[in-house]
């Protein structure tokens, strides 16, 4: 998506297993866009959504999770960080459904 609005009416429109969702996008970003998404219903409360951004603080960390994103990648990320984040945030829907 190249903003956020458009992140938003994507997932609204198509049918997605995960969602990567860059924090700083133009018109909505990227936390605003996650909790339009978590607000369009049931189904969309456990889309799995990943935030990608190059600020790694702490602070970020938690603002990504408290806008309902599942996982936190740091940019740039290799290949295998982006495979074990995406097995940790699997695993941790899996439990959840349990």
């Amino acid at each position: 998506a190249k903003n956020g609005r458009e992140a938003v009416r994507m997932v609204r429109e198509q049918e997605y297993d995960l969602v990567l969702m860059d924090v700083q996008m133009p018109e909505m970003n990227g936390y605003d866009a996650t909790r339009a998404i978590r607000g369009l219903g049931d189904r969309f409360e456990r889309l799995p959504i990943i935030a990608m951004t190059a600020n790694v603080m702490k602070a970020e960390v938690q603002r990504c999770i408290d806008a309902g994103m599942n996982g936190f990648i740091p940019k740039p990320f290799e290949r295998e960080e982006l495979l074990a984040t995406l097995h940790s945030v699997m695993a941790g829907i899996g439990r959840s459904d349990r």
